[in-house]
């Protein structure tokens, strides 16, 4: 412990705690070798941060200038909201029975932009005050080291299949779905089939990626902090140090409270949205006369997947995180735990023999000196180190206790105005919602016998 602390005096300030107590385990190597080994690590995650900042640049999150701030808006409203309006004045068919319903489609229109431009206004102001590194928590003057440069790739190439594994199925259902729509329904020619395909399928991928790339990047900033209290349980088994725990503790939940600043209005609002729209949804099949079939009712199923998709992510990595950041409470209280079991029991092992050989020196003193006052002197020499070892354990047995008294009443999470994201907040969103869906449906669909 005593190196832990000369180690942690000499780092700069930009160093935690818990990555300096893990450097003293490297073995040494020459300065050109470990340079050269930091710059190829470095020249990795520096790789895949360009290639997301291209991607998120290519969906119009990096506004970094109000060049690019009126490019992206403009390419916004004209691909999401003016080219699919525009085709569904066009291609209207009124003679076609069980055509599409076009306040149907415009509702959905209306509601994949709302829930786009959320997303686009939210985190390109983000990543425009931040940058794509703090963004993401992974600069050096955060404190993070080489060590945890390969992990931060693997994570951010997970959440980048994640968003494929979703986009993919989504994309392939509305292509499936504007297919048959357009086999039903006839047009002068198959260019003119085709063009309104197109026209009303990129659109719809391009508010939708927008949208799951905003709920993506809100997972991975989460599962990236995951990364570090994982590592944070581990060092609670290598070290003792009560001090070194509280200000890695400190630097973790204030990295929280920054993500949670960060996206609470992201949150909120995209919940919001998503939720009118599930009403809109349902207020609108439920109040129409006719039959809902695939042709007029199935972009409100896609949209509907890509929306519930969206909002499960986000709630999914905040949920996590909260109780990984809970989760320490309890593996700090099994370590208090253990430590104060072996040291009492050494601590009594020692007082037993002290006070076996306190009264060996009694009888043997007593035969020679009859009990006078050097019985006095030697039973006030012996506690000494007695009572020393006990200041000792109690005061480190305060600190502990103390540590977990603070992990208890300070967990951390991701929090909404103080609302923490956790499972029981879980159940309140999903009770009020099927609150609201039954009292919507008892308004809508009323049963009449004959």
């Amino acid at each position: 412990m005593a190196d832990l602390h000369v180690v942690h005096a000499e780092n700069p300030p930009a160093q935690t705690p818990l990555l300096n107590s893990n450097q003293n385990h490297i073995p040494p190597q020459e300065p050109r070798q470990q340079q050269q080994q930091q710059q190829n690590e470095e020249t990795h995650l520096d790789q895949t941060l360009k290639k997301l900042e291209k991607f998120l640049t290519f969906l119009g999150f990096k506004q970094s200038s109000w060049r690019s701030s009126a490019l992206s808006w403009t390419a916004f409203v004209l691909i999401s909201v003016a080219l699919p309006v525009v085709v569904l004045e066009l291609s209207d068919c009124s003679g076609c029975e069980m055509y599409q319903i076009k306040a149907f489609e415009l509702d959905i229109v209306a509601s994949q932009a709302c829930l786009a431009a959320v997303s686009l206004l939210c985190i390109s102001h983000n990543l425009r005050k931040y940058g794509i590194r703090k963004f993401l928590f992974v600069d050096r003057s955060n404190g993070q080291m080489s060590r945890f440069h390969d992990v931060y790739v693997r994570q951010i190439l997970a959440s980048l299949r994640l968003l494929i594994y979703w986009a993919l199925p989504c994309v392939a259902l509305k292509t499936a779905r504007e297919v048959i729509r357009m086999l039903y329904v006839n047009h002068e020619s198959w260019w003119q089939s085709v063009a309104i395909l197109l026209a009303l399928i990129i659109p719809w991928t391009y508010v939708s990626m927008i949208s799951l790339s905003a709920s993506v990047l809100f997972h991975m900033v989460c599962n990236l902090q995951v990364i570090h209290f994982d590592d944070y349980g581990k060092l609670l088994e290598r070290e003792s140090d009560v001090l070194v725990f509280m200000e890695e503790h400190i630097r973790l939940r204030y990295h929280l409270s920054k993500i949670s600043h960060r996206f609470r209005i992201y949150l909120l609002l995209g919940f919001f949205v998503v939720t009118a729209s599930q009403f809109v949804t349902l207020l609108r099949t439920t109040a129409y006369s006719g039959i809902i079939t695939i042709i007029n009712g199935g972009h409100f199923a896609v949209s509907t997947i890509v929306q519930v998709v969206g909002i499960i992510i986000c709630l999914h990595a905040a949920t996590k995180i909260s109780h990984r950041a809970q989760g320490i409470a309890s593996l700090a209280s099994r370590w208090h735990a253990l430590l104060t079991c072996s040291s009492t029991d050494s601590l009594h092992n020692r007082v037993s023999n002290n006070v076996g050989n306190l009264e060996a020196a009694i009888n043997l003193d007593s035969m020679e000196i009859n009990y006078s006052e050097s019985d006095l002197d030697s039973s006030d020499y012996v506690p000494i180190p007695i009572n020393a070892q006990l200041a000792s354990y109690m005061s480190s047995y305060h600190k502990r206790q103390a540590f977990v008294t603070y992990l208890q009443t300070n967990p951390g999470g991701i929090t909404i105005f103080g609302w923490t994201v956790d499972r029981a907040l879980l159940n309140t969103l999903f009770f009020i919602e099927l609150s609201l869906v039954t009292f919507l449906l008892g308004k809508t669909v009323v049963f009449t016998s004959n």
